[in-house]
């Protein structure tokens, strides 16, 4: 433990010591004028103040090259007025255009795939949390939350949802856009004076992405270590608290032809609240939460020993969501969303849905420096299947230190309910607690970042050794990436409102990459890289290890291909079937080291059909494998998207283990008939699990934020086609901002 200690303090110096130069102070500001006229959003800039101020021009090329400015610029004005804040964005062409890259008329696109501008705001200029809102030439809106200062495309979450308004109009020679987000939308310091912005546009035609304040390219087009100040011409206000109520009504039937029992139509009601308080603090409050319009789940064929991590759709967990989800890291969390409403039916065995009654979160930034989350969630008994109601509590604050770092605190507690319905209310034996304390570290220019964590659980049987501890340090530049991590978790660490799929383990994994950026037509990087990792525990010694070696290249067209040689070694500290089929399992025990070659290829998304594509063949415990999966996509304009997720593992192994051939395929329809009323079908064959899957969906979205859905499942044995389960949903809710 000295030596992770020792690196800690070392941090801090350099943390302290760094002296790079303020990115939001390097470049000139943009200045938002306060307005008393009314502007109408059509995407024509008639009103005067578009004719006059401040635009933000000169837009710098993100990709292909970071070194020169963007072939077509942009220009963006913000104005503002006690309500709203109002954007206007003009994209230029080189000459007359009438066709742009729109995937879909659905909200909430993906950027890389679409022409479009976004808008990022960090309102509380601390270069970690954002909101971004995007614009696509057809006027299809797309809306974000940008946690861990943007390091990497999966800090976005479009999933969140917001009231806001927008207008796009396509011209010759450009196109333009005209938006009003309501201060009511956003979180700011009241009085504040500033907020750090930036702007960037993808354009499919020129192949090229573009940014108003200069990003390298070897980051992320979302990270917030660059940025500009965009300066109020008078101070903010927030006057009176924003309320907004979203209600719904559902009626819903199912039947369970296994099990030969049914539901008959029965309606629900409930809705939820978000309840400004203060400037900057959001009171989110749910009653008898239905998330049965939630997207199911991408299945996936399982070979690993261990539980799969599926990440959170629903609505109500999403804003603020990295306050409780990022502490821990990838394989060792605390707390995760998904664990709530979700228990054990004793009558079967499986994991199903429990009914949440109530919850209410608290979340937000008490100024730049401090943020604060609180979260309360309440579950419901189910006596037919033995499931006994669960009271979830969730509390964490995070301290901004030096430029980007910050510390945070979370305490996390669940407790069961009395089952004899008497005092005391919770049962005093059957309780789950874990606290946590993560540092994570962000340079200025975003080099170097890391994450270090103690976290311990404690229950009614107080056993030894409950901790986790982790440590990472990461460095990134144009050329070279690297990255240390060590991890130690504890034999009965066990936090059940979180994820970890294993135990009693110490981890040290490290991997290095260098790229080359050549002057070709074709090629935009290419280099080569190495991972390792290795597992162990003083009572086994080593049971796991994982080496890689690979080359990768990334094309002009924005498509990758990646060959990795691997070497793998496996300790079963338990009876493991290869397959997951049921067949023999490998005894316990034993050990194997196995050699495979792999590839990923990730196609060009813009065009009509595209691939992304996997592999694995080589040896596989004592058999080998041949693997091969992924996702062919056909699209119709921005009318309908076509795509079929496959999936098929050839495994062969000797006798007495079971081999096997196992498919996993993914049909998937989505029409977007307008941008307010859409259809998607997703059906899913899997055998390993001996399930077809089918969903389909039908969204109206009649108001902003304010939907129709009919939501119909089924669920057959795929061999016979007699049916599993069955059921079927329609639901109303509506958005009111009072």
């Amino acid at each position: 433990m000295k030596p992770l200690f020792s690196i800690i303090l070392l941090l801090f110096y350099w943390s302290v010591s760094a002296q790079q130069e303020d990115i939001a102070f390097k470049y000139p500001a943009l200045i938002a004028d306060k307005i008393n006229i009314p502007i109408t959003l059509d995407g024509v800039l008639d009103e005067s103040v578009w004719e006059e101020g401040n635009w933000a021009t000169d837009f710098h090329q993100f990709f292909p090259s970071d070194t020169s400015r963007a072939n077509v610029q942009s220009k963006v004005r913000i104005v503002y007025d006690d309500k709203f804040i109002y954007i206007a964005a003009v994209m230029y062409n080189l000459g007359p255009r009438d066709k742009y890259i729109s995937t879909s008329l659905r909200r909430d696109y993906r950027g890389e795939q679409n022409d479009g501008i976004s808008f990022v705001f960090d309102t509380f200029n601390d270069n970690t949390n954002a909101f971004q809102f995007g614009v696509n030439p057809y006027g299809v809106q797309r809306e974000s939350l940008i946690a861990n200062g943007g390091m990497l495309q999966t800090d976005l979450n479009l999933a969140w949802d917001n009231k806001w308004y927008s207008s796009a109009k396509i011209y010759e020679d450009h196109w333009i856009v005209e938006a009003a987000i309501p201060f009511s939308t956003l979180r700011y310091n009241d009085g504040a004076s500033n907020w750090n912005v930036n702007f960037y546009r993808i354009d499919s035609k020129y192949n090229e992405r573009s940014t108003w304040t200069p990003i390298p390219r070897n980051f992320s087009v979302i990270a917030l270590a660059f940025s500009r100040k965009l300066i109020f011409t008078e101070p903010l206000r927030k006057e009176g608290a924003n309320l907004s109520l979203i209600p719904y009504a559902a009626i819903a039937t199912d039947k369970n032809f296994i099990e030969g029992t049914s539901n008959p139509v029965k309606p629900s009601f409930g809705g939820d609240a978000k309840i400004s308080v203060g400037p900057a603090l959001n009171l989110d409050v749910t009653i008898n939460p239905d998330f049965s319009q939630v997207e199911v789940d991408e299945q996936v064929t399982n070979l690993d020993r261990f539980e799969i991590f599926f990440p959170e759709r629903r609505q109500f967990f999403l804003e603020n969501a990295d306050l409780f989800a990022d502490f821990g890291t990838l394989n060792v969390r605390p707390f995760f969303s998904r664990r709530i409403g979700v228990d054990r039916d004793e009558t079967t065995g499986q994991n199903v849905q429990n009914q949440i009654l109530f919850g209410g979160r608290l979340s937000g930034k008490l100024n730049e420096d401090w943020r604060i989350g609180l979260m309360n969630m309440q579950t419901a008994t189910d006596d037919s299947r033995g499931i006994t109601g669960k009271n979830f509590t969730v509390a964490a604050v995070q301290k901004k230190v030096f430029t980007r770092s910050n510390v945070g605190l979370i305490f996390i507690d669940r407790e069961t309910l009395n089952s004899e319905g008497n005092l005391p209310l919770f049962n005093p034996t059957e309780y789950n607690r874990l606290i946590g304390l993560d540092y994570n570290l962000a340079s200025k220019d975003n080099r170097w970042t890391g994450k270090f964590f103690y976290h311990q659980t404690f229950e009614y049987e107080d056993p030894e050794n409950s901790m986790a501890v982790h440590g990472q340090l990461n460095y990134n530049d144009i050329h070279i990436t690297a990255s240390l991590a060590y991890t130690n978790i504890g034999e009965n660490f066990n936090p059940e409102v979180g994820f970890t799929p294993r135990r009693d383990y110490q981890r040290i994994a490290g991997k290095y990459e260098y790229l080359f950026f050549p002057s070709s037509r074709f090629i935009n990087r290419h280099g080569p890289g190495v991972e390792t990792e290795v597992l162990w525990n003083e009572t086994l010694g080593i049971t796991d290890e994982l080496h890689s070696a690979y080359y990768t290249a990334q094309f002009q067209s924005l498509s990758r291909l990646t060959i990795n040689l691997n070497n793998r070694y496996t300790y079963l500290f338990a009876p493991f079937d290869p397959t997951r089929t049921g067949g023999i399992p490998l005894e316990s025990g034993t050990d194997y080291r196995n050699t495979f070659i792999g590839f990923r290829y990730l196609g060009n998304a813009r065009k009509t059909l595209y691939l992304t594509l996997r592999g694995d063949f080589g040896e596989y415990f004592t058999g080998n494998i041949k693997s091969i999966g992924g996702t062919m996509n056909y699209r119709m304009g921005y009318l309908a998207n076509i795509s079929m997720n496959f999936s098929y593992n050839n495994i062969n192994l000797p006798e007495p283990q079971n081999s096997a051939n196992l498919f996993l395929i993914g049909p998937r329809v989505d029409l977007t008939f307008t941008k307010s009323l859409f259809w998607t079908t997703f059906i899913q064959y899997n055998n390993q699990i001996d399930n077809l899957n089918i969903n389909t969906r039908l969204q109206w979205r009649y108001a902003p934020v304010s939907d129709f859905f009919v939501v119909y499942t089924d669920n057959y044995f795929p061999s016979t086609f007699m049916p599993k389960q069955r059921a079927l949903i329609m639901k109303l809710n509506y958005w009111f901002n009072i």
